[in-house]
């Protein structure tokens, strides 16, 4: 039995795992690397294995750089089944068509350039009859606790990761020459106290361990004090005349916070027809997909659709999906909330309204969520005074805010107290982290007594 990482190290962020066992070939997710060093090799073409030799394919959760490279996988000879929760199967329709979109826009605009220089035209990585192609390839929808039979002495159990709608973690019971062996993939763990989804499922007892490591080296502040303070910024930039714009994440973030402001003018802490634009189609769509998966919700959020009270819906909510009126919210002066993506702004129409805002004192920008190395976002976290926008050097003169609790991704302490229930494995291995959040959980687990593996890209391990 070996196990092969296949994802990003470093300062760059994916997940792509490879276990051999029984004969087959079974991958654990398919993502595209994000963050400071990628290239267009790394994140296309090159997976490190033959994708025609993949057997299954089973899915943690719908984040790009979880999913994003399922088409090219199937475009290069990928003729297995795809597994995942439904809710995940509906998010990962939504994000691949919206990438590849992207592609393609993005590679007639590289095309002009190329055409100039006589070069040959540039191709996008997949686009959308390749997104149709791997949806055709998912088979049997997993559910929470419920084990599925991959092959003869294979089985997959997927528990709830509390991540994002319809997140899992993945457990693989393997019998092979008389030996049981149990290996959990954690993907990405969800963050406490979130106000739409249930918190993780415990570890199940498992031989070895993959976990996630995004923030192993920190402890979030509280939802509820993330709640008052994004009450508190926007207060203070209502005062000073200015806007709120916050780049935000579709799939979960932008829910997320939509539910916080509605309780927060509910309860009359805000104004009750504060306008606040979601200017992001696609998380438009993904708030629609909520709906459509109450299974996926917890019970205070259930509760209320129960009471016909939709949680995602205030009274000065605008959901702007056409450019013409994205465009129109930059003639807003002050006194708006401006939700857009994307959430490292790393592209979207958050850039926009960054350009129009980022420079004027009276506005703020707040960001609710992790930004990777080399990201637009991380720039101007790190205080960066001036940035390149389409081109333009623009001076950073908003307030900026940084409110970690609304991360859909667990901390150091949530991490630890995952991991606690998984027994005592033979091995952890830490992925999906830069190298500082990776070296300062690998420490904690050390001193509780685990062995841990950092691997690099590439790495391959016998079980």
């Amino acid at each position: 039995m070996e196990l092969t990482f296949h994802g990003a190290a470093g300062g760059v962020t994916g997940s792509c795992h490879l276990l051999f066992a029984r004969g087959k070939h079974i991958l654990v997710d398919c993502g595209l690397f994000q963050g400071a060093d990628t290239t267009t090799e790394q994140y296309t073409n090159d997976f490190g294995f033959d994708p025609r030799q993949v057997d299954y394919l089973l899915l943690t959760h719908a984040h790009l750089d979880h999913c994003g490279r399922m088409p090219l996988l199937v475009k290069h000879g990928f003729r297995g089944e795809i597994f995942a929760t439904a809710a995940t199967r509906d998010l990962a329709r939504l994000v691949l068509m919206d990438a590849a979109g992207l592609q393609v826009e993005e590679a007639r605009r590289a095309g002009r350039h190329h055409r100039r220089h006589g070069d040959p035209p540039l191709q996008p990585a997949f686009d959308v009859p390749d997104v149709f192609d791997a949806m055709e390839r998912f088979g049997r929808v997993a559910r929470y606790q419920h084990a599925l039979q991959l092959c003869p002495g294979i089985r997959a159990t997927f528990g709830d990761a509390g991540h994002i709608l319809g997140s899992a973690w993945i457990l693989l019971d393997i019998e092979e020459q008389g030996e049981h062996r149990r290996v959990v993939f954690s993907g990405d763990l969800g963050n406490r106290g979130k106000p739409i989804v249930n918190p993780p499922s415990p570890a199940p007892q498992a031989d070895f361990v993959v976990m996630e490591s995004t923030y192993g080296d920190r402890v979030h502040q509280s939802v509820e004090a993330s709640v008052q303070e994004l009450k508190q910024a926007i207060a203070e930039t209502l005062k000073r005349g200015g806007n709120i714009v916050i780049p935000t994440f579709a799939l979960e973030r932008a829910q997320d916070l939509l539910y916080c402001l509605r309780e927060l003018v509910e309860h009359q802490d805000l104004p009750y027809h504060l306008p606040v634009y979601l200017d992001s189609p696609m998380a438009i769509s993904a708030t629609d997909i909520f709906r459509r998966h109450p299974e996926c919700l917890n019970a205070r959020t259930q509760a209320l659709f129960s009471d016909d009270h939709d949680p995602f819906t205030l009274p000065g909510v605008h959901f702007t999906r056409d450019t013409l009126q994205s465009m129109a919210i930059n003639q807003v002066s002050g006194g708006a909330v401006i939700m857009a993506g994307s959430g490292m702004a790393t592209g979207g129409r958050i850039l926009h309204h960054l350009r129009h805002n980022l420079w004027r004192e009276e506005s703020s920008i707040v960001f609710v969520g992790y930004a990777a190395e080399g990201t637009l976002a991380r720039r101007i976290i790190d205080g960066q005074r001036y940035v390149n926008i389409f081109g333009e050097e623009v001076r950073v003169a908003a307030r900026v805010y940084t409110i970690g609790g609304f991360s859909a991704h667990a901390d150091q302490h949530e991490l630890l107290t995952w991991h606690r229930t998984s027994g005592t494995p033979v091995t952890t291995f830490l992925v999906h982290g830069e190298d500082a959040q990776r070296a300062t959980l690998a420490q904690a687990l050390q001193r509780l007594g685990f062995r841990v593996e950092r691997p690099g890209l590439h790495a391959s391990f016998a079980l």
